[in-house]
């Protein structure tokens, strides 16, 4: 017990009161340091590992990578599908272009906010979604997206900070400055459920405070 935390210590995050006002400060911040971003991923071995753990999951020929960044995942996986990726915003829609272009690999990026997302119903077998869901204003619409441009027994793969389920005070104390540098901690199995989707959560790092969900969505016929 002494390198646990208190169960009533963990405490979710709320949901912002102004999701525009939220996102836009959001918005501004990765425009003032997108290139600074780009490069800092590349540097950062565990963060690479961390988001990699995805991609042997993917399943399909279409996939959908929300909120991309500069681009480094799709490096890695984008020419092996038919692939689509949004950004909220705009810097990290050009520089992640650049670096596909760079490398020959063909993908459709466009700016576009997760909570409204510019594709048909059950349109895509697989989507991405790492380190990305606590910066987001309004979890369950997120979700709600996610689940309806999926297929029927589609995949969705997140990546993303969590409190430790053993309640270690290292991953936690890690989740805390992640919530203190902005980000929204939610419990991310809990809208699973909500959603109807059949899961296995991992925590692949951060002494438990990084997990990894890999959700099917159930089929409705």
């Amino acid at each position: 017990m002494l390198f646990k935390v208190p169960e009533e210590n963990i405490v979710y995050s709320k949901e912002p009161e102004n999701s525009l006002e939220y996102t836009q400060k959001l918005d501004e911040e990765y425009s003032k340091f997108a290139k600074t971003y780009d490069v800092a991923v590349k540097l950062l071995p565990i963060w690479k590992t961390w988001i990699k753990t995805v991609i042997p999951h993917i399943e399909g020929k279409r996939v959908l990578e929300a909120s991309f960044g500069t681009g480094y995942l799709l490096m890695h996986y984008a020419s092996k599908y038919e692939t689509y990726g949004i950004d909220f915003n705009m810097n990290m829609v050009e520089i992640a272009q650049k670096n596909l272009s760079r490398k020959s690999i063909t993908a459709t990026l466009l700016q576009a906010n997760v909570e409204q997302l510019p594709f048909p119903d059950n349109h895509f077998d697989t989507v991405v979604n790492t380190m990305a869901f606590t910066g987001y204003p309004n979890g369950k619409r997120a979700m709600s997206e996610f689940h309806r441009v999926l297929k029927d027994d589609g995949i969705l793969l997140i990546v993303d900070f969590e409190y430790p389920s053993n309640r270690n005070r290292f991953g936690y104390w890690l989740t805390k400055l992640m919530e203190s540098a902005g980000d929204t901690i939610r419990d991310i199995s809990k809208l699973l459920h909500e959603f109807s989707f059949e899961f296995a959560e991992e925590e692949i790092g951060g002494f438990g405070s990084v997990h990894f969900c890999n959700a099917r969505k159930k089929s409705t016929r």
